[in-house]
């Protein structure tokens, strides 16, 4: 269907356009979330597939500073916003929006000549616990991911997740097999723990979580303490434990010496049937961080824009969809990555962040 849905070119009445290093605002001349370095850029999170080293200034929101310093460097000059807070650039008002994807997630909104785009980054509708919930902002042009832009993707309630992840680890812990959870250590980890249930038995993780953990509890976000894992101190613990790795660590021989084990990953793709048997899991946790199908749709209509432009996931399908409604819509195509494949782009950081000590474990 890719010849349905042509990509947006740019013209002298779009106020972004693709260019070579990303989506580019010319009348601002600033980039947002580029996969070139830029002069100027505006990162709406710090997931390793929006968030780029090598740029020479950054926007972003003030939650998600601390850990851009943390995963591309503490010399990157970064100004934070508050969320509605404005500034203008070569006569452009920028400011930053809940996303409600991960800590500091932002849309970004542009305004010149009357004019408003928003730039959604990645979003969901769900409330995590962590992150500032999403909040539609009125414009007349939406770019908005569409990971999960099918049918097919219909999120159960997250209380309904949490309780069946706890019901495995009990029963895990009661036959003294250790119970392993996959999910990536920005988003997933932060609202996974607030829910864990510790009377089952202790909480360890894989040194990039427990680190960047505590550059989140260093914020002032309230998050459980949980030790990074060390065979020679926990080794006792491991019949009970539940142990937090990202997906960078999975089939490591890191992960793989703990034995015996029961692997789970958290993931909306584990709604997809065969996606746990070809990755050879032994549960799969329906959790995102995306928005599902519905709740896309729910988010677009809540914009008041007519005009909608579709960037990674099911853009073609959900493009067509959306024209079918009566709304303008096309496709921007990006580099961003999906839930499918960000996990290559957090794998750089998370092996970044393993220490000798956890390698030898």
């Amino acid at each position: 269907m890719r010849g349905y849905n042509k990509q947006v070119s740019s013209s002298k009445r779009d106020l972004l356009s693709i260019k070579k290093a990303g989506l580019y605002c010319e009348a601002g001349d600033f980039y947002i979330d580029p996969w070139g370095s830029v002069e100027k850029a505006v990162i709406t999170h710090a997931h390793a597939d929006h968030a780029r080293s090598g740029s020479q200034h950054y926007l972003a929101h003030e939650q998600s500073a601390p850990i851009l310093h943390h995963r591309l460097g503490s010399e990157l000059k970064i100004e934070g916003l508050a969320y509605g807070q404005t500034v203008t650039i070569r006569g452009v008002k920028v400011s930053l929006h809940p996303a409600g994807h991960v800590l500091g997630s932002a849309q970004v909104r542009v305004e010149y000549e009357g004019k408003v785009w928003v730039v959604s980054g990645d979003y969901k509708l769900d409330v995590d616990g962590v992150s500032t919930p999403f909040e539609p902002v009125k414009c007349d042009v939406f770019i908005s991911e569409c990971t999960f832009g099918l049918p097919v993707f219909r999120w159960a309630e997250p209380a309904t997740v949490h309780q069946a992840i706890n019901t495995w680890w009990a029963q895990n812990a009661k036959l003294g097999v250790a119970t392993l959870l996959v999910g990536y250590s920005l988003g997933k980890m932060q609202r996974l723990v607030k829910y864990l249930d510790t009377s089952i038995g202790p909480v360890v993780a894989h040194g990039s979580i427990s680190r960047l953990n505590e550059v989140v509890r260093g914020m002032g976000i309230e998050l459980p303490e949980i030790p990074t894992y060390q065979a020679e101190l926990h080794a006792s613990w491991l019949p009970r434990a539940m142990v937090l790795l990202p997906p960078s660590a999975l089939d490591s021989p890191w992960q793989l010496r703990m034995q015996p084990q029961s692997v789970g990953y958290v993931s909306g793709w584990m709604q997809m049937r065969g996606v746990k048997r070809r990755r050879a899991l032994d549960q799969g946790f329906v959790l995102s961080d995306h928005a599902d199908w519905e709740d896309l749709q729910i988010a677009i209509k809540a914009t008041g824009a007519q005009r909608v432009i579709m960037t990674h996931g099911y853009t073609d399908i959900f493009s067509r969809w959306l024209q079918e409604r009566g709304y303008e819509s096309a496709v921007f195509e990006t580099l961003f990555s999906d839930e499918s494949t960000e996990s290559t782009a957090e794998s750089s950081l998370d092996q970044q962040s393993v220490t000798p000590s956890e390698v030898a474990s």
